[in-house]
């Protein structure tokens, strides 16, 4: 095989990984958030952007506020997780450029004056640094459970500013029984792959 990454590290990461519905009620500690955080800040991103910011919820009162904007088919997932994140993106990441890209920075007035195209980059990026993170959380050895059914407005207005845009909901922790639906397949190679 051509990879260089130990295979039980391929299997934790990608092969064995699944998204989780049900979990133990073992806690995620701040000490594993913050490990999982200070692996995959090193994700690249356009011009070092890293519009995503995350937003733990962890009282019982915000898991209940949480909770009534989820989908109905979310709401016991969510209502039992050890840990919930909301990941969004910071539609105003630029004001953060000349500090994370010293090689220019310019860049924050040159390409994201407008809020627009602040927008959209932040979309794509923090989409890129969520990856990021769904696989730092599997590289912690928890399991995660991302979700986008849920009143995006909602979560919004509650949990965040007219700044930020709600990308997903993730459940964290230690699966439970029958955490995980059977594997989907997946299309090969040649279904993807194209050579021009």
């Amino acid at each position: 095989m051509s990879l260089v990454l130990d295979p039980a590290a391929q299997d934790l990461l990608f092969r064995e990984a699944r998204t989780a519905n049900t979990f133990t009620d073992e806690p995620v500690t701040e000490e594993q958030v913050r490990a999982i955080y200070d692996l995959v800040k090193y994700g690249p991103t356009a011009f070092n952007q890293t519009p995503l910011r995350v937003t733990l919820v962890r009282s019982p009162e915000a898991r209940e506020r949480l909770v009534r904007h989820m989908a109905e088919g979310n709401r016991p997932k969510t209502a039992t997780a050890p840990l919930v994140a909301i990941l969004s993106a910071d539609n105003e990441f630029h004001e953060e450029l000349p500090a994370l890209f010293p090689a220019f920075p310019a860049a924050k007035d040159a390409f994201f004056a407008e809020r627009p195209v602040r927008e959209r980059s932040a979309a794509l990026n923090s989409a890129l640094q969520a990856a990021y993170f769904i696989i730092g959380v599997r590289a912690a050895g928890l399991a995660a459970g991302p979700m986008t059914g849920f009143d995006f407005e909602g979560v919004r207005k509650e949990f965040l500013d007219d700044d930020h845009t709600p990308l997903m909901v993730v459940n964290i922790g230690r699966p439970g029984p029958d955490a995980s639906y059977p594997r989907s397949p997946r299309l090969a190679y040649e279904d993807v792959i194209t050579t021009v």
